[in-house]
């Protein structure tokens, strides 16, 4: 238990209308979508109760403290500085990668992605009708996930306008480097690319030898190319609430954003707005030592995993709280039906562009985590006395 708050609470969300546990509405425990467990920060709940007792929701607009919540956040937790004007509030991520696939690209081009990466990714320029060039990251000595810019540059057509990044990466826990941002925006200036990065998950380092580097303050020529995605969401558990944003500084880019943005993207509810402000100006203490609990977590899963179920690997991971794990040793055919047979819910990596792995939400109780566990490993026990 944190000394400050109780992250070993089971909270029950059953009859809420939660995504996460309405899937399965049985005794499979959900350990599969981005969504944690965790009961949201104290001074966001507060800050939401004040809210409520105005007792009038009617349209909001951005107004200047959550504004200035944004920019005094990245200024201090990622020493990047912006402009308001750099900001438009968005319901969410996903719409935002759809609009950036139809703003900056036409339907006879082509978009690049890194696989596996989170099914967003791979749906969106799809449904653009934009063709879709998938190059899949590499295993560096067989234990980092990093870019193959040899197969990118073989890979790359005449006609590709955009590379999507998603840094920390999803479903891989990576957090890359300066060194490798470099590298991807010389290949983004080489090759005349609009970068859109996604970094949602920026604030969910828990390997501190790592840092996150907004991908924009690599350069002024990158930044001028390059549509940051960020919101609080994922980092604070509000994903509900809907609040997210771009950071776009080139004006022309703004442009292009907001003319395919018209009669598609709505206002945010007013309690986005406060959930963000109070994220981002009084939830530090919680997210730190939400942070610890999950790296705790990380560690309980690697030391299980090599003790009870060595057939699955896990590589080392620096952020997220969501564990990309290998399991194509394992002598069964489909992974993912295989568990929730045996009571637990994970992602098949099929949809993320890999099949070998699966997908699994630490972001709970370790009492959680260890119960699907054991969960898996009772069920491979078992198949193995069957064959």
């Amino acid at each position: 238990m944190s000394s400050n708050f109780n992250f070993d609470i089971l909270p029950n969300r059953e009859n809420t209308g939660s995504l996460k546990w309405e899937k399965y509405k049985s005794s499979i425990l959900p350990m599969w979508v981005a969504d944690m467990d965790f009961e949201a920060a104290p001074e966001i709940i507060n800050a939401l109760k004040t809210r409520i007792n105005h007792k009038i929701f009617g349209y909001t607009i951005p107004y200047h403290s959550v504004i200035e919540s944004i920019i005094c956040y990245l200024k201090s937790e990622h020493q990047y500085h912006i402009e308001k004007n750099y900001i438009k509030f968005l319901p969410g991520l996903v719409p935002a990668i759809n609009l950036c696939c139809r703003a900056f690209s036409q339907p006879n081009e082509s978009i690049m992605i890194a696989t596996p990466v989170y099914p967003p990714f791979i749906h969106a320029p799809k449904y653009a009708n934009r063709e879709l060039i998938s190059t899949p990251l590499m295993l560096e000595n067989n234990s980092k996930w990093t870019f193959d810019f040899e197969l990118m540059e073989n890979s790359i057509k005449q006609n590709t306008k955009i590379f999507i990044l998603c840094n920390p990466h999803n479903p891989t826990g990576r957090v890359y480097s300066k060194t490798e941002l470099n590298e991807l925006a010389a290949f983004c200036i080489r090759h005349d690319l609009i970068l859109i990065s996604d970094e949602i998950h920026c604030d969910l380092i828990f390997d501190i030898s790592c840092k996150h580097t907004v991908a924009a303050s690599i350069s002024d020529e990158l930044e001028n190319r390059t549509i940051t995605l960020m919101s609080p969401s994922k980092t604070y558990n509000i994903p509900g609430l809907s609040c997210a944003y771009s950071i776009i500084k080139n004006p022309e880019l703004r442009h292009r954003f907001d003319i395919e943005s018209r009669g598609i993207i709505t206002e945010i509810n007013c309690f986005g707005y406060v959930a963000c402000e109070a994220a981002y100006n009084h939830g530090s203490l919680w997210r730190k030592e939400m942070i610890r609990y999950l790296n705790n977590n990380y560690n309980l899963i690697k030391d299980y995993l090599s003790k009870y179920i060595p057939e699955i690997k896990l590589m080392k991971m620096e952020a997220t709280y969501l564990a990309w794990l290998k399991v194509d040793d394992l002598p069964i055919k489909n992974t993912a039906k295989f568990f929730e047979e045996h009571g637990v819910g994970l992602s098949d990596g099929a949809a993320f562009g890999d099949p070998k792995y699966l997908r699994f939400n630490f972001g709970c109780s370790k009492h959680r985590v260890l119960e699907a566990l054991e969960r898996m490993h009772q069920g491979i026990v078992k198949e193995k006395l069957q064959t």
